[in-house]
């Protein structure tokens, strides 16, 4: 691998104090969430598309031992030879791979041996950051390195708690993940939608300049926007009641095709984690169950369904194109609804001024009409990093904005998520759009 050409990080110079820092502030987050689990909640995998915690941490650590240290610590003694085949994602050219279906078949290593892994792991990290602090030359090379690592462990703290709340949703005595201390009301009404109009025309996409970014995020390049007006808040559970007392998931003239199949064979009547109990919508969070928050964004619905509210509605997704355009079009919550707010479910739209879009960073991550694709001249990086973005490129679609369990600092108005259509376990809802 030339590193040179590592587009996934793209990194201004920094002291190696810093880069420790955010190192070691990044790999105790993970512990901390796990903190609140029992081991034998780490072990089990709710679904197919979920993982064990206990994957989670020791795939990341397996992350900064195949990636940094043992191409780049010459004394680096790897701490088990079993580990790669256990917690080796999808890195094909890294070698053969325990099935992801079956990773919560892994009882052994156990969760302690996972942390002592990582405690391994994040001595010879410090290590090697102290020993480059005299080697500016070497530091240049292995920094954009630990860098990718720092944004890879925040993806998977999101998808842990993602993960964590697929599994006590099918829990019976459906426990809480953390309580957030605070107290909703369940019916208060939301903010009237407003329209936001933008303007268009011949917009640059994509990121550029300093600052991390992946490598799906360019180049960046010109694309034709034509006049649009965009919600000033996402779409919200009250909306989404009266989309299902509308008939909404039963008449076949407002889905895909592909959509309406999955509903009928699937049986949705209502997004995931919710159930009717005494005739009120409740929804499982990870601080437990509680009566859908009228005025909360609506949460875990997937492409099909944000694409037929869409319809029902009149309206339309936006392109991820008019989403970034809006985007950087709008002044920002000093203090979005991420994980570092410490809610860990979505938050009703806050006051806003004349043509203000609010929650487009946080919240909920919201669907784009827009297929997940390469950029014009995109090439992926050389290597078995070059697996991370763009062999996905295919049959997906993409969201933007992050979640109120997206760790704080870690989205951008460029960044793309991106999910299978019919993929709605994690923290995922819409904003509408129309044609100004």
């Amino acid at each position: 691998m030339q590193l040179a050409k590592v587009q996934e990080a793209q990194v201004e110079s920094v002291d190696v104090t810093a880069l420790a820092q955010r190192l070691k502030e990044s790999r105790a987050l993970s512990t901390e969430l796990a903190s609140h689990l029992t081991e034998e909640d780490m072990v089990v995998q709710a679904m197919d598309d979920a993982s064990p915690a206990k994957w989670h941490l020791a795939h990341t650590t397996w992350f900064y031992e195949s990636f940094v240290l043992q191409p780049y610590l010459a004394r680096y003694k790897q701490f088990s030879d079993d580990f790669s085949y256990c917690f080796n994602s999808y890195y094909v050219s890294k070698g053969a791979r325990h099935p992801r279906p079956h990773r919560g078949l892994l009882t052994r290593p156990s969760a302690q041996e996972v942390l002592n892994y990582r405690a391994h792991v994040d001595a010879h990290l410090v290590e090697m950051l102290d020993t480059l602090a005299q080697h500016p030359e070497e530091y240049a090379v292995v920094a954009p390195l630990v860098e990718v690592g720092i944004n890879h462990e925040q993806q998977h703290q999101e998808l842990m708690l993602t993960d964590i709340l697929a599994l006590f949703a099918r829990q019976p005595l459906q426990p809480v993940f953390k309580s957030d201390g605070k107290s909703t009301s369940s019916n208060t009404a939301p903010a009237p939608l407003s329209w936001v109009p933008f303007r268009g025309g011949v917009c640059e996409i994509g990121h550029a300049g300093p600052g991390f970014s992946y490598d799906n995020e360019g180049p960046r390049h010109h694309v034709l926007i034509h006049p649009f007006k965009l919600a000033h808040r996402c779409v919200t559970n009250s909306e989404w009641i009266t989309f299902i007392e509308d008939g909404g998931y039963e008449d076949p003239l407002a889905w895909l095709a592909e959509g309406w199949d999955v509903v009928q064979r699937k049986q949705w009547t209502a997004p995931e984690y919710w159930e009717k109990k005494d005739d009120v919508w409740h929804q499982m969070t990870l601080s437990g169950l509680h009566p859908v928050e009228h005025a909360a964004p609506v949460c875990h619905v997937s492409y099909y369904e944000a694409d037929a509210f869409a319809r029902w509605a009149g309206k339309r997704l936006p392109t991820e194109f008019e989403w970034e355009h809006a985007s950087t079009q709008t002044t920002h919550d000093n203090e979005p609804n991420t994980l570092g707010h410490g809610r860990l479910r979505s938050s009703p739209a806050k006051a806003i001024q004349a043509e203000t879009a609010t929650q487009m960073i946080g919240d909920v991550w919201e669907w784009t009409s827009s297929a997940y694709q390469a950029y014009p001249g995109y090439q992926a990086p050389e290597g078995a990093l070059g697996e991370y973005n763009g062999k996905f490129m295919c049959s997906q679609y993409v969201l933007r904005g992050g979640s109120c369990v997206t760790p704080a600092g870690h989205v951008r108005h460029t960044y793309r998520n991106f999910f299978y259509p019919s993929q709605r376990w994690q923290f995922m809802g819409l904003r509408l759009a129309d044609n100004a």
